[in-house]
């Protein structure tokens, strides 16, 4: 019996090597990509900021923007800053709740925006972070067209992740990696503030 398993599991490894060792040979397109981290769960920054450490392990320069998100300092931009290959502009002047001031969150995403084209048009940049880009665009700040038009025009080997919530489908469409982050719980719902090194 125990030797029935050991082949049977052989065999459904040797399949899934050669799955996975025919999609390795077909995937033969170098280029930068497009990423989209969306959903109401927790993590999208978290995953796009790990971008940005692998990013470095390899030389790369990296520009980061923060769209909404401005209010109040975080540990991954105090580390970040640090580090003379990273760019790091927080541009937002924090959650649209708490400023209470369309015009003034809408000049603040402009000039986000316009920081985030610096980074999109120049081939210094390897990978360019758009955080929280999608709230912006849901709630009509930029245009999405816009965004569409410089991710588009970017250098061919520039990678771009854009995060938040409710990323709209025609940026959807382009993008080349799009994970929606799921929540089951959560920490705040039951009532516990915000930690740093957890959310802060």
């Amino acid at each position: 019996m125990e030797q029935d398993e050991k082949e049977r599991h052989l065999k459904r490894t040797q399949r899934h090597k050669a799955v996975v060792d025919e999609k390795i040979a077909k995937a033969q397109e170098d280029r930068g990509v497009i990423v989209i981290n969306t959903g109401n769960g927790k993590g999208k920054s978290s995953s796009a900021f790990g971008m940005a450490i692998r990013a470095l392990g390899h030389d790369m320069r990296v520009g980061i923007v923060q769209f909404i998100k401005g209010a109040y300092s975080t540990g991954e931009e105090t580390f970040l800053r640090r580090i003379p290959e990273v760019e790091f502009y927080v541009m937002g002047e924090g959650f649209t709740w708490e400023t209470q001031d369309k015009e003034r969150d809408i000049q603040a995403a402009q000039r986000a925006w316009e920081k985030s084209k610096e980074f999109l048009s120049s081939s210094e940049y390897k990978l360019v972070v758009l955080d929280e880009i999608n709230i912006a665009l849901k709630l009509r700040y930029i245009a999405v067209d816009d965004v569409i038009a410089a991710l588009r025009r970017r250098p061919r080997e520039q990678h771009v992740v854009l995060t938040g919530r409710a990323a709209p489908p025609e940026l959807i469409a382009i993008a080349d990696t799009v994970t929606d982050m799921r929540v089951v719980k959560h920490a705040f719902d039951a009532g516990i503030m915000a930690q740093k090194g957890v959310e802060l």
